[in-house]
């Protein structure tokens, strides 16, 4: 089965510091991490195919990325970042897409997460940028925390041109064990026919140094359950996986997380949700 991984990240910190990497948890990945790296994990896990996604909100970055994807077969897409509350979002969306790899941009991301209002989708300016993607052919990356999944689901109501790509499950609080207010949020987005959702991101959401697979696997069901396979796509999230598992650990354990399922809704996961998302 061929493998696609539809989030990872790179950084190279004599280029520009990332300014989210604080506090001692976070401290094993204050280093570069670059696509040579990358290359080695993936190849060495079976994965021939990546998309690249976005880590810090300065509009240098997105062009950087694509430059990367045209330079290394690997990187198939590139979700990028531009700021959406811009008047003139749609003329810089079209503006990326004519930059050197250009015709890697697949989607857009905007830290929502840290956002301090829980209903920023909504605001005015915000969706006048989330039509510009629309438009642009685009898909929009869902970075948000539980309590913000409810503007996600009005916003993706009110957008249905425009496919939503919920990241790491919404974040759930893996670790804690709960599962509501998450639960039903992420079921009303996966009601949605224009949203899909990133099967990513749970180990780091778990207790990082003795999580189980028996511990994501009630999360992990409800997004397979709510949104199905042909909505669901593989991320590794390297390498803020690496916090709490390697690369390879990452693979085994979606694969064992879909291990009840079909070959051909397998596939969808680990390939074809993602090819056919991303246009890749």
């Amino acid at each position: 089965m061929t493998l696609v991984d539809a989030h990872h990240h790179v950084w190279d910190l004599s280029v520009r510091d990332q300014d989210w990497i604080t506090g001692p948890d976070l401290q094993p990945l204050r280093r570069n991490f670059g696509v040579a790296d990358l290359t080695l994990e993936a190849r060495a896990a079976g994965v021939d195919r990546t998309v690249l996604v976005q880590t810090i909100t300065v509009p240098e970055e997105t062009p950087e990325f694509l430059a990367l994807a045209a330079e290394h077969e690997l990187i198939a897409g590139v979700v990028g970042w531009t700021d959406l509350t811009r008047p003139d979002a749609a003329e810089e969306l079209a503006r990326l897409r004519e930059l050197p790899g250009g015709r890697y941009l697949k989607g857009i991301r905007h830290q929502v997460q840290g956002e301090p209002d829980p209903e920023w989708l909504l605001r005015a300016d915000v969706r006048r940028g989330l039509t510009a993607v629309a438009e642009a052919g685009l898909g929009y990356d869902l970075l948000v925390l539980p309590h913000q999944l409810p503007a996600c689901v009005k916003a993706a109501a009110d957008h249905a041109d425009l496919t939503f790509v919920l990241d790491h499950l919404g974040k759930p609080p893996i670790a804690s064990g709960e599962r509501e207010p998450w639960e039903t949020a992420v079921r009303s987005l996966a009601a949605l026919s224009n949203t899909v959702c990133k099967f990513s991101g749970m180990v780091t959401e778990a207790d990082l140094t003795s999580w189980t697979v028996d511990d994501l696997r009630p999360y992990a069901d409800v997004v397979l359950d709510a949104f199905g396979p042909d909505r669901m796509m593989f991320g590794s999230d390297w390498p803020v996986c690496t916090l709490a598992a390697s690369y390879r650990q990452v693979v085994s354990t979606a694969d064992e997380l879909a291990a009840a399922l079909s070959d051909s809704e397998r596939a969808q996961i680990f390939e074809g949700t993602a090819a056919r998302v991303y246009g890749l």
